[in-house]
């Protein structure tokens, strides 16, 4: 049985949902406290919320500390490494991931649905999508806004869309250029997604498209 851990900083607050969807997805799962280490797990998962208040700058506090070398071990050995919403935004200011995620573009909290197409379905996160697909997920933050100087070298895995999978001004909710919601590094195996696919992991909540997300990487990690 392959094992995630989840990474708990001071202020993460989604990481016994992101626990329960791993453990729905087939694999063993565990919350682990941010100075413990990680050699016994198969994968890491950086789960959302507001890591040290976001102060200074969402995720740069988090992104320093001792435990993010061994998430950068992680990914240099090729084993997944998934970021959530303040996850994601620790990814890109730990340099795992290019680009930032500036302010909402009006800036202020967004928690809603949004559609996403799903543009790469071949990375570790996403074989059990089909391209060009369209799912629904929520959104929840305030500095979601991805921008990136040349974003046409960045492995755009979902992009924001209406219901169709147009992809439109209209439908980017916080300004992300190129309508970007999720990215993956060049080899796959890292992931930054400001979309809560735990929060679309059971019919009851809306949406279980989130879910396949967890299974993908659960079916790769098992190899």
């Amino acid at each position: 049985m392959v094992r995630f851990a989840v990474v708990v900083f001071p202020g993460t607050n989604c990481d016994f949902e992101t626990e329960r969807a791993i453990r729905k997805a087939g694999a063993e799962a565990e919350r682990v406290w941010y100075k413990a280490n990680l050699r016994d797990f198969d994968g890491v998962v950086l789960p959302g919320g507001f890591s040290y208040a976001d102060y200074l700058r969402a995720g740069v506090i988090a992104a320093r500390q001792e435990i993010m070398e061994e998430v950068k071990e992680f990914a240099r050995e090729g084993r997944p490494v998934l970021g959530i919403c303040n996850g994601f935004q620790v990814l890109t200011e730990a340099g795992l991931l290019p680009g930032a995620l500036r302010p909402n573009r009006v800036p202020r909290f967004l928690c809603r649905w949004v559609h996403l197409r799903v543009e790469d379905a071949e990375t570790p996160f996403t074989a059990l999508y089909e391209p060009g697909e369209v799912v629904r997920m929520p959104i929840a933050h305030a500095e979601g806004n991805y921008y990136l100087d040349d974003p046409s070298k960045v492995r755009i895995v979902f992009q924001y869309s209406d219901g169709n999978g147009n992809v439109t001004e209209e439908a980017n909710p916080n300004g992300s250029v190129l309508n970007i919601a999720a990215i993956a590094n060049e080899r796959g195996n890292v992931l930054g997604t400001m979309p809560h696919p735990e929060r679309a992991s059971d019919r009851f909540l809306g949406s279980e498209d989130g879910l396949r997300l967890f299974r993908s990487m659960v079916k790769w990690a098992r190899g």
